[in-house]
């Protein structure tokens, strides 16, 4: 169904349940498991508001990736460009399919004008991503949300630099002892992690921006944050360390009398070892004075090193000689593992106020940042609209001027939508249900989505808040009488029969539901393909192999046999693979052969895998895509360019000159590079010995050998001492033809990670000082990461993460990586306190340690370890329902993996419970579980894909040449610049020149103005119009100016012999280009005449005083009117031409002889 509509295909009958999402005429909520044309769906209730008599521009399409809102767009517009062209019967199928109801001729002659309808709306449909519409709301309100007026969005790189220069301060702060809180704050943070793992704990304090933005929102202070911290370990303010020590030692705290009891009665019957620990408890009994110095030695005694009770406090020899001992000392190890909690809490308490002075004052000088750069990441697109809207008095005049602006609210990938988000939304929405509003005739909220997809929790999505918020417009709408429904779409239009009875089964346990749903439903899929073969295979794992360790070391001179399992596993997929293609493994549902392009592998994350099965992949000659996501920094284009810089900066480091001298752009081999390296003496360096190697007394062998290499480095170490990264590499790419050589060496697929490069150069100047030395710099230090869209690869294999594969599908889907279980690895807790009748605030805990984990902050990662395992679930949902027709489980095993809660496990066992489950052995004899369903519905003859019509013509011989360099054109020249430039003005006289320069230039200025636009107006209101616009003050004219001036230009005007050349016929300011010759001549002629048989120009000169002769004219001039002769004279050759000068000192037409301009040229 996706795919016929993808295109604007053929018209396709629409479920009754599709039906009713798609109703213009209610708020609906719609639940749409995968497969089940949500997409659709919400593009079909867009067309179907517009037919209703919706305005476009009333719309508002929020959807969750910018590639979504595009795939939207093209849908809509796809269709709409088809219902403006088609013909009349299929235009009524369309129509009627779509809203099941036979058209009127009004809504025909209406779908057809939408298109045009669209386009005339100014920006087009809004379908944006809410980020994206934030965004144009502040643009729309800034200095209601105290913005500057041209603020600007930075990406996550941009984000993430400004964050390193915000520590990069604080620190510096710190060691300038400008901040002396904040260096006892940073003593407290690196007694608890090392320089090593601060970075990380850094990064994922920064990630949560927003929740510290809403926490010191609440809590000012981080000692107030601290307070309700201590609160909900049911702590006093004044509780310490110190304090609840002491206060453990303190008589009447514990029974000494039973304690005593127990001593005797150890020291009677006990064992050697517990009679060592009865000396131990009497002496910090008989002790008052020293109990607190001794009490870790003596709660030693009754607990492990992790803090529990001992198992064996006694034994039974003296239990039974003292039992009030024994009971006593239990009693005393419950104390003091509750101390021992309670003093781990306090240095939890401890270590998160001193995180959070830390994190204030970093997230201060990042926002500092971002104010002096007048930016906005993405966080505060949300924080600032949330504000925004939350204002008092403010809040009711924006939503007062959004009210007049949009009628309806579509919401895509609801499930993935944040709290804060929905926050907005609901501010909004509200608005549909309230006042005049709630009485309108048709205002509607849509969302559609599925919790069992919600795989985004690390951008903050809580599926939870699905239901929720469709309880909260479900309340609304009946409370104003508004039509609401709940919608569920299980018909799945995607996969066969065998996938979706695989998900079933998988989700059929209760247990396997949780996270999923949020009641006692079942998760249940119907097929629509039914009759079409679909097949599920499990694979055996790849198990490691021991490896027996050699008595002696060898060099590693030929490689193990042994591989990884992930290896093998990678190998044994390749063969497959490449199998399937040589043979031409029949897809039998389509009836035609598999294709590299209908291949998806999924992995839960990236690892080593994907370089094992890509490399696999490409030795057996099978078309692969590579990862969906790349590190730019990783990829060896990049590395060679980035070592291309490195060299240009310091060209004597000798591992940055060898380096260099690896890459493509030179081309040296070990062999090469040994000889220049060794024995170069003492001090030379590896630079050095090259350019003494090709020097002018160098050998005539070593100069070809190494004279290319000398040649192309000194050209890139020059050209680096004057241009800009982008102009750097771009002269080393196309110029040097380093590009070619790249390619040549790596393959097409460098071109990506080269473009994207450039482009990072680019970014870079817009926002730095353009320098190559600071831009390796910046690249270095960030992780500059490329999402590649693998929805428009080519005919390869695709290798994608299950996150970058949600939206997509394929027919044939092998899952590799179903083996690893996640682990929480967040050094933070996050737990939402109650407080009052406030909405709960989000409050952060740091335990640093593992063993200090107690409390709340225990239930806090139990909480964290639950949400991770149902995301993990539904994550399994998504990768699981992106096969079409195939799908494939395997893995391998793990050091450390527990295969009990793992996919492979929750796979296995579900498909354990289908009937006719087959057991086959492969080629290892290795045992395979299959499911299959065959082929009984009739295949559809296979489309012609539009690879197939490509054909493959060999490049025109013009097209592997260089082209020939075109010659320059000739600066085109103007006539009133013919003459050679004025001599230069002595020194003495500049500013008395430039000043008389200044108003001459002026006058010439303002009189030719008026002469231009003058004779447009009425002659009686001529003199009071050019007076009025010379008095302007930005003229700077005396009175006396202005009265000349007007004098000067009436008198021109008024001339009983200028009559036609001011007249209705006459042209102002006209431009003439032409050739003169080969010279090209371009001008603009202050006034020109045309008529039966003659054309007379003329331009204005203000000359003071003018020449009374006509030989006494300016030699330019008189060559700038014979150019304009000769250019009219080619485009009027019947006509007599006849140039002028106007002197409008005296008001004066001079007509220039032919033989003056002759004599001239």
């Amino acid at each position: 169904m996706d795919r016929e509509h993808r295109s604007g295909g053929p018209p396709m009958k629409q479920t009754p349940e599709q039906q009713l999402a798609g109703d213009p005429s209610r708020s609906v909520w719609v639940g749409a498991s995968a497969g089940t044309g949500k997409t659709f769906v919400l593009t079909s209730r867009v067309l179907r508001l517009m037919l209703g008599g919706t305005p476009p521009e009333r719309i508002l399409c929020l959807t969750f990736t910018k590639a979504a809102a595009a795939e939207m767009a093209n849908r809509i517009n796809g269709r709409l460009g088809v219902w403006a062209l088609c013909p009349e019967d299929e235009l009524r199928r369309e129509l009627t399919g779509l809203t099941g109801a036979a058209p009127t001729a009004d809504d025909m002659t209406l779908a057809r004008q939408l298109f045009v309808r669209v386009l005339d709306v100014p920006g087009g449909l809004k379908i944006q991503t809410i980020h994206s519409f934030c965004q144009s709301l502040l643009g729309r309100f800034p200095l209601e949300a105290r913005l500057a007026p041209h603020f600007q969005v930075i990406d996550e790189r941009t984000a993430n630099d400004y964050q390193r220069q915000a520590l990069d301060e604080v620190l510096t702060n710190i060691q300038t002892n400008t901040a002396p809180l904040l260096e006892e704050a940073l003593a407290q943070i690196t007694q608890q992690v090392s320089e090593f793992s601060f970075h990380g704990l850094v990064a994922e304090l920064s990630a949560k921006r927003g929740h510290l933005d809403r926490l010191f929102a609440r809590f000012k202070t981080p000692g107030a944050a601290e307070q309700l911290l201590r609160r909900a370990f049911d702590f006093s303010p004044e509780d310490s360390r110190i304090s609840l020590c002491t206060s453990a030692c303190e008589e009447g705290r514990f029974n000494a009398v039973g304690l005593r009891q127990a001593v005797k009665a150890i020291e009677e019957v006990g064992t050697a070892a517990q009679q060592k620990k009865a000396a131990v408890m009497a002496h910090w009994l008989s002790t008052p004075e020293e109990r607190l110095d001794s009490l870790q030695t003596y709660s030693d005694v009754f607990l492990t090193k992790a803090g529990e009770v001992r198992s064996k406090l006694v034994t039974k020899k003296v239990a039974a000689a003292s039992p009030q001992g024994s009971e006593a000392m239990e009693a005393e190890a419950i104390r003091l593992q509750h101390l021992h909690r309670q003093l781990k809490a306090v240095d939890i308490v401890l270590n998160t106020r001193a995180l959070l002075q830390f994190g204030q004052a970093l997230m201060a000088a990042y926002q500092d940042s971002k104010q002096r750069h007048a930016t906005l990441d993405y966080s505060d697109l949300i924080l600032s609209v949330m504000g925004l809207l939350s204002t008092p008095d403010v809040a009711d005049w924006i939503l007062y001027k959004l009210d007049g602006g949009i009628d309806h609210i579509l919401i895509d990938e609801a499930q993935d939508t944040n709290p804060e988000q929905w926050k907005i939304i609901k501010t909004l929405g509200n608005e549909f249900f309230t006042g005049e509003s709630a009485r309108s005739e048709n205002r509607t909220i849509f969302a559609v989505g599925d919790v069992k997809q919600s795989i985004y929790s690390f951008q903050g999505a809580e599926p939870k808040q699905f239901a929720e918020s469709a309880d909260h417009f479900q309340q609304r709408a009946q409370n104003s009488g508004a039509q609401f429904s709940d919608v569920q779409l299980d018909l799945s239009f995607r996969s066969t029969s065998a996938v979706l009875d695989l998900v079933d089964a998988v989700f059929a346990p209760s247990e396997m539901r949780v996270g999923l749903t949020f009641g006692d439903e079942e998760i249940h899929h119907t097929p629509f393909r039914v009759g079409q073969a679909g097949q599920v295979e499990l694979w055996p794992l790849e198990k490691r192999i021991a490896t027996e360790i050699p008595a002696e070391w060898h060099p590693p001179v030929i490689q193990d046999a042994v591989a990884s399992p992930e290896t093998r596993l990678a190998h044994r997929i390749a063969d497959v693979i490449a199998e399937w293609l040589h043979k031409g493994e029949i897809l039998e549902s389509q009836g035609r052969p598999i294709t590299p392009s209908d291949i998806m592998v999924l992995v839960r994350h990236r690892t080593a895998f994907e370089a094992s099965l890509v490399r696999a992949l490409k030795d057996r000659n099978v078309p692969v895509a590579g990862r969906d996501r790349m590190m730019l920094t990783d990829q060896l284009a990049v590395m060679d360019m980035m070592a291309a810089g490195n060299f240009a900066l310091l060209p004597d480091d000798d591992l940055t000159c060898a380096v260099m001298l690896k890459t493509p752009f030179v081309g040296l081999n070990e062999d090469d590079l040994f000889e220049l390296a060794y024995d170069r003496g003492q001090g030379v360096t590896l630079w050095q010995k090259l350019l003494s190697r090709t020097g002018p007394d160098a050998d005539e062998v070593d100069r070809r050998r190494f004279g290319a290499a000398r040649d192309v480095m000194t050209a890139i170490a020059d050209r680096a001492d004057f241009s800009p990264p982008f102009e750097f590499y771009a002269y080393l790419l196309t110029a040097m033809g380093g590009r070619a050589q790249l390619i040549s060496r790596l393959g097409e697929e460098a071109n990506d990670p080269v473009d994207e490069f450039l482009n990072l150069t680019l970014a870079y100047e817009q926002n730095n000082v353009p320098s190559l030395q600071g831009f390796l710099r910046w690249i270095s230090s960030g992780e500059a990461e490329v999402k590649r869209d693998m929805e428009q690869t080519q005919d390869q294999v695709r290798i994608m993460t299950v996150h970058g594969a949600k939206g997509l599908q394929a027919p044939v889907v092998f899952m590799p990586d179903c083996c690893q279980i996640p682990t929480l690895r967040q050094q933070l807790s996050w737990m939402n306190v109650e407080q009052g009748h406030q909405e709960p605030t989000p409050l952060m805990a740091w335990p640093a340690r593992r063993e200090n984990i107690v409390g709340v902050v225990a239930e806090a990662r139990e909480a964290q370890k639950q949400l991770t395992a149902e995301e993990y679930r539904r994550l399994l949902y998504v990768a699981l329902t992106r096969a079409e027709d195939r799908l494939y489980v395997c893995g391998w095993d793990t050091a450390r993996s527990s295969q009990e809660q793992s996919w492979y496990e929750m796979i296995r066992t579900g498909m354990a419970a289908l009937p006719g489950v087959q057991e086959i052995q492969d080629d290892d004899e290795r045992v395979i579980l299959r499911y299959h369903n065959d082929q009984t519905a009739d295949v559809p003859e296979p489309r012609q894909s539009p690879r197939d019509s490509i054909i493959d013509l060999p490049l025109p011989h013009w097209a592997e040449k260089h082209p020939v360099t075109e010659p320059e054109p000739p600066r085109p020249l103007r006539p009133s610049q013919l003459d050679e430039e004025p001599s230069v003005t002595s020194p003495l006289r500049a500013g008395q020149r430039v000043q008389e320069d200044r108003k001459r230039f002026q006058r010439g200025r303002l009189l030719h103005h008026l002469l231009e636009r003058l004779p447009d107006l009425p002659v009686a209101q001529q003199a009071n119009a050019a007076a009025d616009y010379l008095r302007h003050p930005m003229h700077d004219l005396s009175a006396e100016e202005v009265t000349q001036y007007t004098q000067e230009v009436m008198d021109v005007l008024q001339h009983k012999e200028f009559s036609n050349l001011f007249g209705p016929g006459s042209q102002a300011e006209v431009p003439l280009v032409g050739l003169m010759g080969t010279r090209p001549i371009s001008g603009q002629v202050d006034r020109l005449v045309v008529t039966a048989t003659e054309v007379l120009v003329v331009d204005y000169k203000t000359n003071r005083p003018p020449p009374q002769a006509v030989e006494k004219t300016p030699r330019a001039y008189v060559r700038q009117m014979a150019a304009y002769r000769y250019l009219l004279q080619e485009m009027y050759p019947e006509h007599t031409i006849y140039c002028a000068l106007l002197w409008t000192e005296e008001a004066r037409l001079m007509v220039l002889p032919s033989t003056l301009m002759d004599d001239a040229i």
